[in-house]
């Protein structure tokens, strides 16, 4: 014998029905006998119920509503079956005539008991498993209809009755000896011993299944659903979950009792007791193998099995010095809890004996609270224990595998993947047996914490770098084009998917949690785009809360930096070539960079200085290794670089100027380069990784120009950048004088900065040929570092500072080491 069961969605309506048809004929050229087990067409249950509680209340609009009901089952049962009439036509006229008295009962006595609500939800199930039976008969397919009540017997516990197993398996005998055409069976419901109909509680339906499939002994029980079997973690929360082949009966009970749906918990008893498989398949994917559930634990494979959540729970915490050493504690608690039918989802229990805390639904914590402290009147009283405290929003999530027991570093890797995504854990609790570990987490967190688990223990071969950007100016735009280019070789070659969710320029913003294909961004972003709010694109990227999230700021904005508390404090790590948070107030960045280290996320600003170069990293790496810098020499504007690089007796210093702003190398107005100002912003961020606390006014800038060259004051004065350019003309003359006398010295001029001993200077200097600036090119940036080290031999960094190529090169590289780090579950700002 085998059993099949098929639940509401797979017998929503008569199209479903048909498929499900085909499905049994298929199934019955076997040489083991059938029977069908089905649930009521989908939503019908609830409908019901909402009937008998509106009658209960003298609410009249239950009439209408059982009325809409009897159409919905006449219009599928005529368009499977033909025309209604005889037997079939008055067996469901007959049903809803019964429903209709019951309604009108619930309605005159304004009740509707627990008894009276196992009635009425009953009717859902007799009239699908009836109409089904006979578009059977209708489509060549012989069967009989069933109602289980003949059959499954109970208590009266309505609700969720309790199954008379003896009773049962000689009531099934008994009706299975005579009757050997395929049966038909009502899910969900039963009877008492006077036949009073029970319910089987939500979900009853596969509970029905193995209580017959244990009564007929038979071979299996196929659970036919609306997914391909027991999924790695619930698909809705995690887009990449799959389908598991095998799994044992002890996993999934627990991946049930921690909120999978697809197997109603107590299914898996009476199967686990007959040793009866029960193999979970998709009616709308008949062809996939779907998930087997036996004895028989799979010996290759992950030791997680799957990931599972309770997405509500309330956190119930007893504690105090009373507590220790006194026998009986946690017996007086849970017999409190026992005695108001309070059922306890989770437990944990320091090992100091100073607290015990458990998980109930959010329904159950104001009883579950007064039934604790009702038991601990006397120590509460004496001040032996606290107040219950009661911690809402919280959600259970629990990794699941009887090969955890086998495999060490499973709790590490846990708790490694959720520290890395800022996933605060409020308790934890593992049993003796290792097959599961269950955390409780903040209810917010539980979408980022199943995805974050999902791809450690699942996806190990491919980690998801989830990155949002604002701003779309050359920098933004040319890592997005890296980003493409190099997409295809990271996910085959590092094992990294690269998913852009955001991008925003400064009118439009658009996302797609999905990720936006970056060949038509620019499109993407005019179609779909909404005008871009700053606290609103942040606060999306906080609602997303994706795994391995990274912030990226390609602006010069100042607004944009001043919401990265916030990104941080939501644990999302941050990448920015903009330097105004890092080289503006002291404390501001101070407080940063503490906040990432407190989130365990990275505060990532690299290209701050030196563009593509490793300045930051590098110097890092010299103090953490105990080295002590000595003196920082600088060409740290590649503009001004090439400015300087390029400048030869006779050439216009105005023509270099336009020359590199026609490159891209300055600013739009290049008065920001030739101010100073911005060196002084890179001077500021080396000077403060090396512990200095320095401030803007700390910096001492010789400006050039404006002392170099009698118009310089007024060239700096000019309204807008293009009247700059043509009063910096009118200082080539006294400017290409300064240049002649370096010449003559055998000098060259450039640009320079320099922290020597905690004095920070900037300004044009003259060096000699020897000098490392001397051999500069292009718009090269060099880093001279004297240390303990390297202080006969210093240190020199070279090479581009200046273009969007080598900046978004950096950020690119800054945000493939900023994931690596968050995979391995590390952190650190820099």
């Amino acid at each position: 014998m085998r059993v099949l069961k098929f639940g509401g969605s797979s017998v929503a309506n008569a199209g479903r029905i048909a498929s499900v048809i085909e499905i049994v004929k298929r199934a019955n050229h076997a040489e083991a006998p059938l029977t069908v087990v089905v649930s009521a067409f989908s939503g019908v249950t609830d409908a019901l119920l909402g009937m008998v509680r509106q009658a209960a209340v003298g609410d009249e609009a239950y009439l209408a509503r059982a009325d809409a009901l009897r159409e919905q089952h006449r219009a599928a049962a005529g368009e499977l079956c033909g025309t209604l009439g005889g037997e079939f036509a008055a067996g469901l006229e007959a049903m809803h005539a019964d429903l209709v008295k019951l309604l009108q009962g619930a309605a005159l006595l304004r009740e509707a008991s627990a008894q009276t609500l196992d009635q009425v939800a009953g009717f859902g199930e007799r009239n699908s498993a009836f109409i089904i039976a006979h578009a059977m008969c209708a489509k060549g397919l012989p069967a009989q209809f069933l109602d289980a009540r003949r059959v499954i017997r109970t208590d009266a516990h309505f609700g969720a009755a309790h199954v008379d197993v003896a009773a049962t398996d000689a009531a099934v005998a008994a009706h299975y000896a005579s009757h050997a055409i395929l049966q038909v069976v009502t899910g969900f419901i039963g009877s008492t011993k006077d036949n009073q109909t029970t319910t089987l509680g939500r979900g009853g339906s596969d509970y029905t299944a193995a209580i017959l499939a244990a009564s007929l002994r038979a071979s299996v029980v196929e659970i036919w659903t609306d997914v391909d079997g027991v999924m790695t973690a619930d698909p809705r929360k995690v887009a990449r979950a799959f389908s598991i082949p095998k799994m044992t009966y002890a996993e999934a009970l627990e991946m049930s009792h921690f909120g999978a749906k697809v197997i109603y918990p107590p299914t898996i008893l009476p199967a686990l007791k007959n040793n009866i498989p029960l193999l979970i398949k998709n009616t709308f994917n008949p062809a996939h193998p779907g998930t087997l559930v036996s004895h028989e634990s799979p010996e290759a494979g992950t030791a997680v099995r799957g990931i599972s959540s309770v997405s509500h729970v309330a956190l119930l915490t007893l504690q105090g010095s009373g507590m220790v050493g006194v026998p009986g504690t946690a017996a007086r608690l849970f017999a409190g809890l026992a005695q108001h039918d309070v059922n306890v989802i989770l437990i944990t229990q320091g090992s100091s004996e100073h607290s015990i805390t458990f998980a109930v639904t959010p329904e159950a914590a104001a009883i579950a609270k007064h039934a604790v402290q009702a038991a601990f009147a006397l120590e509460l009283a004496s001040k032996l224990v606290e107040p219950v405290r009661v911690e809402t929003d919280m959600a259970v999530v629990a990794v699941i595998g009887e090969g955890m027991r086998t495999r060490p570093g499973v709790a590490g890797r846990l708790f490694s993947a959720l520290g890395a995504n800022g996933i605060n854990t409020v308790a934890i609790t593992q049993g003796s047996s290792e097959l599961n570990i269950s955390v409780v987490i903040p209810r917010l967190d539980e979408g980022k914490a199943l995805a974050a688990l999902h791809e450690a223990f699942f996806l190990s071969k491919t980690k998801e770098l989830n990155l949002f950007l604002i701003g779309t100016g050359v920098v933004g735009k040319t890592l997005l084009a890296q980003i493409d280019m190099h997409a295809d070789f990271l996910r085959q070659h590092r094992g990294v998917q690269v998913n852009v969710i955001a991008i925003a320029d400064s009118k439009r913003m658009v996302f797609d949690r999905q990720g936006l294909p970056l060949a038509n961004w620019t499109q993407r972003l005019a179609a779909d785009g909404r005008p871009t709010s700053l606290p609103a694109f942040v606060d999306e990227m906080i609602a997303c809360r994706l795994p391995s999230s990274i912030f990226i700021d390609c602006t010069a904005s100042e607004a944009v930096p001043a919401l990265y508390s916030d990104i941080l404090q939501a644990s999302i790590s941050i990448s920015t070539p903009n330097k105004i948070a890092m080289s503006s107030d002291l404390a501001r960045s101070r407080e940063l960079k503490a906040l990432a280290e407190r989130r365990g996320v990275i505060l990532g600003y690299e290209t701050n200085v030196g563009a593509g170069l490793p300045v930051i990293t590098t110097l890092n790496d010299l103090l953490q290794s105990g080295d002590r810098i000595i003196k920082l020499e600088g060409v740290l504007s590649g503009s001004l670089s090439y400015v300087f690089n390029h400048w030869k007796p006779g050439t216009p210093f105005s023509a270099l100027v336009a020359q590199a702003k026609s490159l891209g190398y300055t600013e739009p107005d290049p008065r920001q380069d030739l101010s100073g100002h911005d060196v002084r912003r890179k001077l500021l961020i080396l000077g403060r990784e090396c512990g200095l606390p320095l401030l803007q006014d700390n910096v001492t800038i010789d400006n050039f120009i404006v002392n170099g060259a009698g118009h310089g004051a007024a060239a700096f004065a000019a309204p807008d950048a293009a009247t700059f350019m043509n009063e910096l003309a009118a200082c080539d003359d006294a400017l290409g004088e300064k240049l002649a006398e370096a010449t003559a010295s055998d000098r060259v001029l450039r640009f320079a900065a320099s922290l020597d001993h905690g004095r920070a200077r900037i300004g044009v200097q003259a060096f000699e040929r020897e000098h490392p600036f001397a051999s500069l090119g292009g718009s090269e940036n060099m880093l001279v570092f004297t240390t303990e080290r390297y202080k006969d031999r210093p240190l020199v960094i070279r090479g581009p500072g200046a273009g969007a190529d080598v900046t978004a090169a950096g950020v690119f590289a800054e945000v493939l080491r900023i994931g690596a780090t968050l995979f391995s579950g590390r952190s650190n700002s820099w």
